[in-house]
């Protein structure tokens, strides 16, 4: 149900904003957005896995409070973020 290394590395090559920077909200929001899409997926198939569901729904507050740090700080790179990710907002 988790990201593959190789997925992980390309969103954190493809959204940093310098070499090597993996802690920026840009890099945490993909990550969790792909983890939230590949949640997302196993739910259409195991309904009843509220464990996980926990889970998702974590990731998702997670990721909505790196969001709002972000449109807090910069609102350019916050609009840029969602219309890289095509998130709704």
């Amino acid at each position: 149900m988790s990201i593959t290394v190789e997925e992980k590395a390309r969103l954190i090559k493809e959204y940093a904003t310098k070499e090597g920077d993996t802690g920026s909200p840009e890099v945490q929001v993909a990550i969790l957005s792909s983890r939230i899409a590949t949640l997302t997926e196993h739910f259409k198939s195991h309904k009843k896995d509220n464990h996980s569901r926990r889970g998702l729904l974590m990731q998702v507050a997670q990721r909505r409070k790196l969001l709002d740090y972000l449109k807090k700080v910069d609102e350019a790179r916050y609009a840029s973020l969602i219309a890289r990710l095509g998130l709704r907002r």
